[in-house]
């Protein structure tokens, strides 16, 4: 496993991945409420905001786009996904190869795994083959670990989000997303039986900013080394603000009231300049 100082999806230890695979796992009923959000080119744009460490999307996005953006972007590619009109047990199709990630220029690769599906045994197998290829082209391993499955009674309880965390460590990933657990203990947790793989959060489903900011605090005081986010930033008539604050709490450590405060402030000035 390389060391997190090593990964060039990251800054200082930590990490901002701004993820935009939602068009092919959820659809574009994520872009319904900013139309401009289903614009490839504005979520790029916000993408080379330098709080953003690395930007995860799929093949299909990546060819189309970065190319433009490569001076800017650092490329995080989503090798697996498949879309929300899949009803079978979860599983998740994989689209790219590591090889043409890599000729493309990416730095890290992103594998979602469903522990606890029916379809965990082939996901493994695949994610293996995609990590020792990842390691041959000298690129960092970003696990998607997230249980589901209709043999799992909670795929939310702090102990199966702990399990979820650790199996990014068994498997050989540089850094394991995963939900947030819903305490500072539990996150806490998660990120200790994870031992030198890095853990980040999964942003969910947009929220008000403070509510947002909170949670992501109270996960990087508990051990966490970053956030993958998607939804919580595009989703937001005016994303950089929020990039902003996050900037503030995961690499400088600050509070939610300081960053919260500190984009007032610049949004004041803003105005008054403005006029």
């Amino acid at each position: 496993m390389r060391s997190a100082n090593e990964l060039q999806v990251t800054r200082d230890e930590k990490a901002l991945i701004l993820a935009y695979d939602h068009g092919l796992e959820h659809g574009p009923v994520d872009f319904a409420d900013v139309p401009a959000s289903a614009d490839p080119e504005t979520v790029f744009d916000v993408a080379t905001h330098d709080a953003v460490t690395a930007f995860a999307v799929q093949k299909g996005l990546a060819e189309a786009y970065y190319p433009s953006y490569e001076d800017d972007v650092t490329l995080l590619a989503k090798l697996n996904g498949t879309s929300n009109m899949w009803r079978g047990e979860p599983d998740s199709a994989v689209n790219w190869s590591v090889e043409n990630a890599a000729d493309l220029g990416a730095e890290a690769i992103g594998f979602t795994l469903y522990g606890g599906s029916n379809n965990e045994v082939e996901m493994a197998e695949e994610f293996r083959d995609a990590q020792e290829a990842a390691r041959d082209h000298d690129m960092g391993v970003v696990m998607w670990s997230y249980p589901r499955g209709q043999g799992l009674k909670n795929d939310t309880s702090a102990s199966t989000i702990a399990y979820a965390s650790r199996l990014g460590l068994e498997l050989g990933a540089d850094i394991t997303k995963i939900k947030y657990p819903g305490s500072a203990d539990a996150m806490q947790w998660a990120c200790d039986v994870a031992g030198n793989t890095k853990v980040v959060m999964s942003g969910g489903s947009k929220t008000s900013d403070r509510e947002f900011l909170e949670t992501v605090e109270t996960a990087m005081k508990a051990g966490a080394s970053g956030l993958a986010v998607g939804r919580n930033i595009f989703q937001r008539e005016n994303p950089t603000e929020l990039l902003d604050a996050l900037e503030q709490i995961i690499f400088e450590d600050k509070t939610t009231d300081e960053a919260l405060t500190m984009i007032s402030s610049v949004k004041s000035s803003a105005d008054v300049t403005s006029h």
